[in-house]
């Protein structure tokens, strides 16, 4: 901030006028604020008020507005994991350069977690460009029309399908120490271009590599920048700003780096491939400062120890669920024929039950115990409705089921000929009732008759099942009765 006050108030950017830090002995807090200590200072998205006029590298003689953003840090105790992917995921969209800034080195996980948060900021570009697509392109509420001119609709569309959705990624990296000669600045920015091409080289393990081509694939460019440490004196938390306890190379490494930024690598912020205006960028962060807000199509942003502890419990869901119904299919499936008897069938269930609840236990065992419970009862859900299946299948292969359609109509026949036959040995020839009564009788076993017949060729199908199911019934009535006489025997 005081080195872009320096350069509004002089335009020079050749790096030959007065060190704003020569300018100052005590570095204030008239600015972002900042002060010592172990407890966060900066919550939320800051922006200073006032934009900072340069010339572009281009032909137009258009100057260029520099916003100056500050943003909270990263995973400290007090805020929640959506919180900071929706930090990071706008600070991303509203910046054509984003200093990441971490401490000593680049680690595997800040890219990890700046491959997750950036994918925050493509997911709400994309859902913007839906809605443009869908007829809403008028962002400004004041009246300003920011839809793309007819013309060149179809040639911006192509394009943006070409272009990475964000611009510069720097990682700044504090305290480094590990520059060969700090007082060689050639030498010392050489090997910076060096680490960061060492950071992001290809990698052999394919989640190392998925998470460096996701990077790539966000941004149009990622560097790095290291600075050396700033002096003891400036990280205690006594330290008020004196500018002459600041490590005189430290100096010259911001110094240089600011140059760097404000000189070398201004350019104007892009969004769908397209510079943006003032009012269109404003408009720009209501809308997407309104996403973020809702919440509208973005995952729920995890903690690893949530995102691991979840797939671990899906995991043991998945494979108790499916050694269930293996052991069901086997039992009682689609493709069995043999009826179990209900007792033998409820205590095999019972059993696989017990035993895929205990494989559950073992494999269900890190993460959050709640969040475990949820799964366990989710297995145990999914088990009772498959048990309800599989019962009902087994009860479709029981061989006296229907049989009660033959048995009445069989009953009512054999007991009209049994009292037909007594009537006609019992009563006088002469005698009028017994003549009507054994021809209601005759009738009604006619009836019976013609009734199997009909049934029999309507359902040919079914009834050479329901012989089947005799046959069955039959064997397993002489089953239980040899298996009695076996236990008395006994």
């Amino acid at each position: 901030l005081n080195h872009a006050e320096g350069l509004d108030q002089s335009g020079a950017t050749d790096g030959n006028e007065e060190k704003w830090y020569d300018k100052q002995a005590v570095l204030g807090n008239n600015g972002f604020h900042w002060r010592g200590g172990a407890e966060r200072n900066t919550t939320g998205i800051w922006m200073w008020s006032k934009p900072y006029f340069l010339p572009q590298k281009s032909d137009t003689d258009q100057p260029i507005a520099i916003l100056l953003v500050d943003t909270q840090g990263m995973f400290d105790h007090e805020t929640t994991m959506g919180l900071t992917a929706a930090i990071f995921g706008l600070s991303t969209l509203l910046s054509s350069y984003q200093i990441y800034n971490v401490d000593k080195r680049i680690q595997e996980d800040h890219l990890q977690q700046l491959a997750l948060f950036s994918e925050y900021g493509r997911m709400a570009l994309q859902t913007d460009e839906k809605v443009d697509k869908d007829g809403s392109g008028d962002k400004d509420k004041d009246g300003n029309d920011n839809a793309k001119d007819n013309d060149n609709e179809h040639e911006t569309k192509t394009n943006i399908t070409e272009l990475k959705p964000f611009q510069k990624i720097e990682f700044l990296v504090r305290d480094w120490q590990n520059f060969e000669d700090d007082e060689d600045m050639s030498a010392c920015e050489s090997d910076m271009v060096q680490y960061i091409s060492t950071v992001l080289a290809t990698r052999n393990a394919s989640d190392l590599q998925d998470t460096r081509d996701q990077i790539g694939s966000c941004f149009e460019d990622v560097s790095c920048y290291l600075l050396t440490h700033p002096g003891f004196a400036v990280t205690k938390k006594k330290y008020q700003g004196e500018m002459e306890a600041v490590d005189p190379t430290f100096k010259t490494f911001m110094d240089r780096y600011c140059h760097r930024v404000f000189s070398e690598s201004l350019f104007p912020k892009k969004i769908h491939g397209r510079e943006l205006t003032a009012l269109e960028l404003a408009a720009y962060i209501r809308n997407y400062a309104k996403m973020f807000e809702s919440g509208a199509r973005f995952p729920e942003a995890s903690t690893m120890l949530e995102a691991t502890a979840s797939a671990n419990n899906s995991n043991a869901t998945n494979i108790t669920i499916k050694k269930y119904k293996e052991e069901m299919d086997r039992l009682a499936g689609a493709n069995c024929m043999d009826y179990v008897p209900p007792e033998e069938f409820e205590r095999s269930h019972r059993d696989l039950f017990g035993k895929c609840l205990g494989m559950f236990d073992d494999m269900a065992n890190f993460g959050s115990g709640r969040a475990i419970e949820v799964a366990k009862e989710e297995v145990i859900e999914s088990m009772e409705d498959s048990f309800q299946m599989y019962s009902k299948l087994n009860d479709g292969r029981n061989p006296l089921l229907g049989f009660e359609i033959y048995i009445i109509p069989l009953t009512l026949g054999f007991v009209s000929i049994v009292l037909r036959w007594i009537a006609d040995w019992t009563c006088s020839s002469w005698s009028q009732t017994c003549r009507v009564g054994s021809d209601v009788l005759s009738h009604i076993y006619q009836v019976v008759f013609f009734f199997l017949v009909i049934v029999a060729s309507t359902k040919a199908k079914q009834v050479s099942e329901a012989v089947g199911r005799v046959k069955r019934a039959l064997e397993l009535l002489t089953s239980d009765s040899g298996n009695g006489a076996k236990q008395k025997s006994n």
